[in-house]
């Protein structure tokens, strides 16, 4: 299962100029790779990612639950 605040120390990379890495972690390859090239659409898709990444978390972890991938502490 993947952790929210996994996913926020990933998003603070941004603060050092590689944007992206937590989209990447949520299974969003494609927006992850966007971030990355435009600097998260030049910070102000990476400040609206602060209130999105719980949802994406959720999501990935239903994601896994539902195909069965993910494995018990």
């Amino acid at each position: 299962m993947k952790s929210t605040g996994t996913a926020y120390g990933l998003w603070a990379l941004c603060l050092v100029g590689v944007s992206g890495i937590h989209r990447f972690y949520a299974g969003k390859p494609v927006t992850g790779f966007i971030w990355l090239v435009t600097l998260g659409f030049l910070g102000f898709g990476s400040v609206i990612d602060l209130f999105l990444i719980p949802g994406m978390i959720e999501e990935a972890n239903r994601k896994a639950a539902a195909e069965g991938s993910y494995q018990l502490p």
